[in-house]
């Protein structure tokens, strides 16, 4: 999805207004080299910004040590952010930061460029560094010459912008889906309800998707969090954030029903209240208990539904089931994987075939031949094609991996080939006959 851009614009135009009193404060500082005065006094008027930047580089290269160094480096950030380039205006905020390590404008600058690095080319270094700077504004003191309520503004300007750099290098470089989610939620708490819809409203939708990874999973969460993005995202947005919503509500629910009252709810307010409720979705043994619940006769499930009762079903359930298939002869329709004289290894389900895994062993009552042994990948059907059958003997259950789903492994006996039935030949009239 297109990023919503908008926390940046409001916390550069906050650091202007609380910067000004600073600047105006470091401005009264006394110059006492005329030339250097003047040369001060040219740069910082000029009206051109490109020639105005040019002036002030000239200035810091001529008196590197001149007492308003911290104010000229300050106007550069500006002016090089004014012109709209970022090396630079990173250059200028990093001088800053080794003359002045905890200014706070020149921390928020560099992370601000940073992080924006970090989102666009997913450079860990770039992340890192965001992040590491971000760390610093937050733990910054107050400088003594900083009015307490510039301060209060300043920093509820940049402390979300800080929690949002951190949380996306949590996410890009350091994948900590855990500890993004709880940069993300410090973020969004620092915000009202109404700034949530628009200035936290990218970070919003951030947080419903690092609520949808390994080790921060929480798929409630991330249904809330995407509808109350639905919400305020422009109507050209709404599709794509409706998709993910819609896929993790089935993924949950098992159905979109009650979507629209989530919805509704995450209207109204930044996180989820307490009596937040969607019902999950019946586990695979509970679907698998009322499907035998209304199966009067089990023999009549197929053949895939049988082993996956008992390879997910509860033990209940699985040994009912069992009760009725032991010692019953079946048809084996699947796909060779592994074939001897006397026992046929075969793929029924789609994902056994698609692992090339057998999930049914059939020991043959009789040693085939030689000529007679399948070849990998031979289908057997159901008559009047050649089948494959069997008794059902036992079965083991094969636990679920990181790449595969629980599957059972079904042993038959005296199993056999069965040939196709030959067709008929066509009835020929006896000679003489006319029609």
């Amino acid at each position: 999805m297109k990023k919503l851009v908008l926390a940046s614009v409001m916390a550069l135009a906050s650091l202007s207004l609380v910067f000004a009193p600073m600047l105006r404060a470091q401005d009264s500082i006394t110059i006492k080299d005329p030339a250097e005065f003047n040369s001060y006094q040219t740069a910082s008027q000029q009206s051109d910004p490109t020639a105005k930047a040019s002036a002030l580089e000239s200035f810091l290269e001529t008196y590197p040590q001149s007492v308003v160094k911290t104010a000229v480096l300050d106007q550069l950030i500006d002016t090089y952010q004014g012109l709209g380039d970022a090396d630079k205006t990173l250059s200028a905020a990093s001088r800053m930061l080794q003359l002045d390590p905890s200014n706070m404008k020149a921390i928020f600058i560099s992370v601000f460029i940073k992080k924006g690095q970090c989102g666009k080319t997913q450079d860990a270094q770039a992340c890192d560094d965001a992040a590491a700077l971000a760390q610093r504004g937050l733990t910054a003191s107050k400088p003594a010459d900083t009015p307490a309520g510039d301060w209060k503004k300043l920093t509820g300007a940049t402390y979300p912008v800080f929690h949002s750099a951190i949380a996306l290098d949590d996410v890009v470089s350091k994948k900590d889906f855990k500890s993004a989610v709880a940069e993300y939620t410090a973020e969004l708490m620092l915000y009202t309800d109404d700034q949530t819809k628009t200035t936290g409203l990218q970070d919003t939708l951030l947080l419903a998707q690092a609520y949808t990874q390994p080790g921060a999973k929480d798929l409630v969460k991330a249904i809330w969090f995407y509808a109350r993005g639905w919400n305020f995202v422009p109507a050209s947005y709404k599709p794509t954030v409706e998709k993910s919503l819609e896929y993790y509500y089935a993924k949950y629910h098992g159905n979109l029903k009650g979507l629209d009252e989530v919805k509704s709810q995450a209207a109204l307010t930044t996180f989820p209240p307490a009596t937040l409720a969607i019902a999950p979705a019946p586990t695979p043994a509970e679907k698998i208990h009322d499907l035998l619940a209304t199966t009067p006769d089990l023999k009549t499930l197929a053949l895939a539904d049988k082993e996956t009762i008992l390879a997910v079903g509860s033990r209940e359930d699985a040994n009912r089931l069992w009760a009725v298939l032991k010692d019953k002869d079946t048809q084996v329709p699947g796909t060779v994987i592994a074939a001897s004289a006397s026992v046929i290894k075969v793929a029924v389900t789609q994902d056994a075939k698609a692992s090339h895994t057998p999930d049914f062993i059939v020991n043959l009552k009789k040693p085939l031949e030689e000529k007679e042994i399948p070849a990998v990948g031979y289908g057997y059907k159901n008559p009047p094609m050649t089948a494959l059958v069997g008794v059902y003997d036992s079965f083991t259950v094969v636990p679920a991996t990181d790449t595969t789903d629980a599957a059972a492994q079904i042993v038959l006996r005296d199993g056999a080939i069965v040939p196709a039935e030959k067709k008929a030949a066509p009835h020929k009239p006896a000679a003489g006959h006319r029609k």
